[in-house]
């Protein structure tokens, strides 16, 4: 079970700094993060990869995204 962000609707840096909470303090080893900007799935797929995390799979559905992370 992966622990599933809505960042939809929510601009830069709040996307990532949620995603940066639950990496740091979250317990699920995976976690979903959906956005629906170009400049937030970047950011965000950045902000987890600096903290050693793999995406596992990015798909997209219109204007929205979701981001699939891996915790390392």
């Amino acid at each position: 079970m992966s622990k599933i962000i809505d960042a939809r609707g929510l601009s830069c840096p709040q996307p990532v700094l949620m995603t940066l909470d639950e990496i740091k303090s979250g317990t699920d080893n995976e976690i979903q993060v959906i956005v629906d900007n170009e400049a937030s799935k970047e950011n965000v797929t950045r902000a987890a990869k600096s903290k050693g995390c793999t995406i596992k799979e990015i798909t997209n559905d219109g204007d929205e995204s979701k981001i699939n992370i891996l915790k390392g």
